[in-house]
């Protein structure tokens, strides 16, 4: 009789436990606010605003449901060329990209050059900057009044310059070349050289390896960095805007809608940005299925060897590996350069000073302030929502978790202009009003760059072992009190190391806050922006200078802490 009571009294706690389960497998718990506040924010600031502009693309000016708008967009010209012209340019950013950022890894990682330390610093530093201050540099460089343009001409090498769409796949190449270099170098470092070495024996050339071998085993990778490419290529603004000078791509004719249509015709802006939503998530979709149809697993046991050349081919791979780490390294010490020369009005001079900022210091200082405050503002909400979303997608996993995963990652396909677009069309109107205020841009940088946070948390939760959190809870401390006192705090180099990545995306973010400022909640990126179309150079290349500072010293920060993590790992 006792074994039966033991065992109905066992039933009876299991039947409770499921009992507080729903069929998501979510156990009601401090965990379960969590989640449920974590769904509450994404989908009343992401999904909400998403929803409200898809809905709001179907209405015309007088309110009235209709497909006018996609009918109109597809009938213009003047609309539908801007998404040829995106998809051209996107399409051929990528293929540049690939075409540097592809050899450059595979010489790097196979073979013994030289200064590969510095090789990769300079790489790192040429992505680290957002565009369109690599296209306000390469302005100051190859524009119609450049040093290089003045120095063609007087060598009497014809060049107009960098404005139209060639300029724009020229800077989106150079500057987002390092995230095929990246990419790749880490999987041909990890490849197994097994499969090299054996094709090798059978007599097969370098070139044909190359191309049936190792590129096949790197694909996955290689597909991810040119996804990366593509997206970040068709979804910026800053670049197109100083560099086009007309030519309409996406990004620019949906801002144009919007600011000129302020009182009219937002649906047609709303439209616009639906279409770059389909293309973005279309983009995501082809290179999930890419990477899934050519998928190869090795062992990894055996790494490739990285050959020795002899001195003249050293040489010689060495200055081929730097000339395109060089040229894109130059709008970062242009813009450097600049800010310190002497200047009248627009126009540089001989000599070096200080004017350009002590002018920022009275002219464009609220901007410094909203910058780093609005930044400071979203950190803190970034850092506490990562720590605690990625707990719970770690250690409560579920359907429902597996649901925010998705969630949290919609930002980041979504154009930043698209993205602002949205949340003022949600908050516009009574009862929440939140445009013109800085609430709605710091709301805008969470949702936009958590994503950053999340990941790296996720990831070194995944590396800490379970036992040292039961360890801690068998000897008497609560669960929670475990969580902060001992898992939080084994945490803190992954979940910096992100939060600093989201901290310098946050503060070079010029395609959600061209949107969502509104003239007292301006920010740096922003007032470069309107520097360099006032012809402002000199103010503009320093608050630029202002952001590559804080940027470098950003990322040395973060390198430190990923060190720690690893060793902590």
């Amino acid at each position: 009789m006792a074994k039966e009571r033991r065992f109905s009294t066992l039933l009876h706690r299991k039947a409770t436990r499921l009992g507080r389960r729903n069929w998501f497998g979510l156990k009601w718990d401090v965990w379960s606010v969590v989640t449920l506040a974590a769904f509450a924010f994404l989908t009343f600031f992401v999904v909400y605003p998403l929803v409200s502009l898809l809905l709001n693309s179907f209405y015309d000016q007088t309110g009235k449901l209709t497909l006018g708008n996609y009918w109109e967009f597809l009938r213009l010209k003047y609309y539908y060329s801007a998404l040829f012209n995106s998809f051209k340019i996107s399409i051929l950013a990528t293929l540049f990209a690939v075409l540097i950022g592809l050899p450059l890894a595979y010489l790097s990682t196979r073979y013994q050059i030289r200064g590969k330390g510095a090789l990769n610093i300079l790489v790192i530093l040429s992505l680290m900057s957002p565009p369109f201050i690599g296209a306000y540099s390469w302005i100051l460089l190859l524009g119609n009044n450049g040093v290089i343009t003045r120095l063609l001409h007087s060598i009497g090498i014809p060049f107009t310059s960098i404005y139209g769409w060639q300029g724009i796949v020229f800077v989106f190449a150079l500057q987002f070349y390092p995230h095929i270099y990246l990419y790749v170098s880490g999987a041909l470092r990890t490849a197994d050289s097994s499969l090299e070495e054996a094709a090798e024996s059978l007599g097969m050339p370098a070139w044909r390896r190359l191309l049936t071998v190792t590129l096949p085993l790197v694909l996955p990778t290689l597909s991810a960095g040119t996804l990366l490419v593509f997206m970040e290529s068709f979804a910026d603004f800053g670049t197109p805007m100083l560099l086009g000078q007309g030519y309409k791509v996406m990004p620019v004719l949906a801002y144009e809608q919007f600011i000129n249509e302020m009182g009219g015709n937002m649906s047609m802006a709303s439209t616009v940005s639906a279409l770059m939503i389909v293309c973005s998530t279309l983009a995501l979709f082809v290179q999930r299925f890419v990477s899934s149809r050519k998928n190869y697993a090795t062992s990894g046991m055996r790494i490739a060897k990285v050959k020795p050349l002899s001195r003249k081919k050293s040489w010689l791979f060495t200055i081929i590996a730097f000339v395109p780490a060089s040229i894109s390294i130059l709008p970062q010490a242009t813009v450097i350069y600049t800010s310190f020369l002497e200047r009248k009005g627009p126009v540089f001079h001989r000599g070096f000073s200080l004017d350009s900022y002590i002018q920022i210091g009275y002219k464009v200082q609220k901007a410094i302030t909203n910058t780093f405050s609005f930044s400071l503002m979203a950190m803190g909400i970034i850092i506490v929502m990562g720590v605690l979303i990625s707990y719970v997608l770690v250690r409560r996993a579920s359907r429902l978790t597996a649901f925010l995963d998705g969630l949290i990652m919609i930002p980041y396909i979504i154009p930043g202009t698209v993205l602002g677009i949205s949340l003022i069309i949600a908050f516009n109107k009574p009862p929440i009003i939140l445009t013109g205020t800085w609430i709605i841009i710091v709301i805008a940088y969470v949702a936009r760059k958590i994503s950053y946070t999340v990941r790296s948390s996720v990831g070194i939760l995944q590396q800490l072992d379970r036992s040292v959190e039961e360890a801690s809870i068998s000897l008497g401390v609560p669960p929670m009190k475990t969580f902060f006192k001992t898992t939080v705090r084994l945490m803190i180099p992954g979940v910096m190391s992100g939060a600093i990545i989201s901290w310098v995306a946050v503060i070079n973010e010029l395609s959600t806050s061209i949107v969502l400022y509104h003239g007292a909640t301006a920010t740096i990126s922003v007032s470069i922006y309107s520097e360099v179309f006032s012809s402002n150079y000199g103010t503009g290349a320093a608050l630029a200078t202002i952001l590559s500072v804080c940027t470098i010293i950003s990322l040395i920060i973060a390198n430190c802490l990923s060190r720690d993590s690893r060793t902590i790992a």
